[in-house]
C-alpha cells in the first residue's frame, strides 16, 4: 500500500475558491502515467501538477495532466506546485529550475513575510502564420462572436460551442482558445481574457498562464500596445465569468521592438490538502 500526498491549490489569487484551482502531488516519484491519469481525473481539475526529482540539470521536474491527457506545460499549476513547494521546504528567496516538456524553466521565488510570490519564465515567443479566413470565421462563428465586433468592443457575453471547437482544435491541431480585450491603458495596462479548451477536457479554464503569457507577445507583435522601456509589464485578469476572478502580473522583455522573453507572476493559496492510498 502506497500513500501519496495531494494538495488543492488556488493559484492567481491569495483567497480560497478565487482564481484558478490546481492539484499538486509534491512526491509523484514511482507514480505510473495511469495513476497520474487517474489522480487528474478523480480531482478534476484542468491541471494537476506531479512534481518529480530532479538531478544535476534541474531542481524539479514537473508533469502536467488534464482529466484525459497529459500536456506539456501549465502556468497556473506551475505556480501552485512552486507554491506549495516553497512553503513545505521553508524557502528563501531563489531561483529554482524545472523541466517541463517545452524544456527547463527558470522559475524566481520571492518570499515575503512567509508567503511566496511566484515568477515564471516561459518559453520564448514563436509566432506562426495566421491562420486562412474559412477557419478563422469557423472560430469565431463557434465561439459565438459577431465578427464585426472584433477589434473594436468585446462582448460581455461568449456562446461558444464546445463540440464544435473541439471538432476544429483536431483540424487544426491547436487545444484551446483565447479571447481577450484590452480594459484599461492608463496608468497600467489591464486586460481581461476567456479560455476555451474543450478538445482536452476544459470547457473553460479560469485564470491561464499559458495564455496571458503569450498574450503580452502578441500585444508586442502586433503593436497592439505602446510599452514605455525594455520592458512592458501589465496586468491580466480571468475568471469573473466563472465566478473565480483571479489575476496575474505579464512582463515582456522586448530587444529591438520584439517581444523576446515571457514571465508570469503570481500567487496561490491552499485550499486543501488529503493523502490517498494506492494498491
Amino acid at each position: 500500500m502506497r500513500t501519496v500526498k495531494i494538495f488543492q491549490v488556488d493559484a492567481f489569487t491569495d483567497q480560497k475558491f478565487k482564481g484558478n484551482p490546481a492539484g499538486v502531488v509534491p512526491e509523484a516519484d514511482g507514480l505510473t502515467d495511469q495513476e497520474m491519469l487517474d489522480i487528474a481525473r478523480e480531482l478534476n481539475n484542468s491541471e494537476t501538477a506531479f512534481v518529480l526529482k530532479g538531478d544535476q540539470e534541474y531542481d524539479l521536474h514537473i508533469r502536467y495532466f488534464t482529466p484525459q491527457a497529459e500536456v506539456p506545460v501549465c502556468g497556473h499549476a506551475t505556480i501552485a506546485a512552486i507554491y506549495v513547494h516553497a512553503l513545505q521546504h521553508a524557502l528563501p528567496t531563489c531561483t529554482i529550475k524545472i523541466k517541463t516538456q517545452v524544456g527547463i524553466l527558470p522559475i524566481h521565488v520571492q518570499e515575503v513575510k512567509g508567503e511566496y510570490e511566484i515568477t515564471m519564465e516561459q518559453a520564448s515567443p514563436v509566432f506562426e502564420s495566421p491562420l486562412d479566413e474559412l477557419v478563422t470565421s469557423a472560430i469565431v462563428e463557434a465561439l459565438g462572436l459577431n465578427k464585426q465586433i472584433i477589434n473594436n468592443h468585446s462582448p460581455n457575453r461568449l456562446n461558444p460551442d464546445l463540440s464544435r471547437l473541439s471538432q476544429l482544435s483536431r483540424e487544426i491541431s491547436c487545444n484551446g482558445y483565447f479571447v481577450f480585450c484590452i480594459t484599461q491603458t492608463s496608468p497600467e495596462y489591464v486586460t481581461y481574457g476567456r479560455m476555451f479548451a474543450p478538445a482536452i477536457g476544459i470547457a473553460e479554464d479560469p485564470v491561464t498562464g499559458n495564455a496571458n503569457g503569450p498574450l503580452g507577445a502578441y500585444l508586442i507583435h502586433h503593436h497592439l500596445v505602446k510599452p514605455d522601456g525594455a520592458t512592458f509589464q501589465f496586468t491580466a485578469t480571468q475568471g469573473n465569468a466563472m465566478q473565480r476572478p483571479g489575476s496575474m502580473k505579464v512582463m515582456v522583455d522586448i530587444v529591438n521592438g520584439k517581444p523576446a522573453k515571457v514571465r508570469i507572476k503570481g500567487t496561490a493559496v491552499i485550499v486543501f490538502s488529503t493523502t490517498l492510498k494506492l494498491d
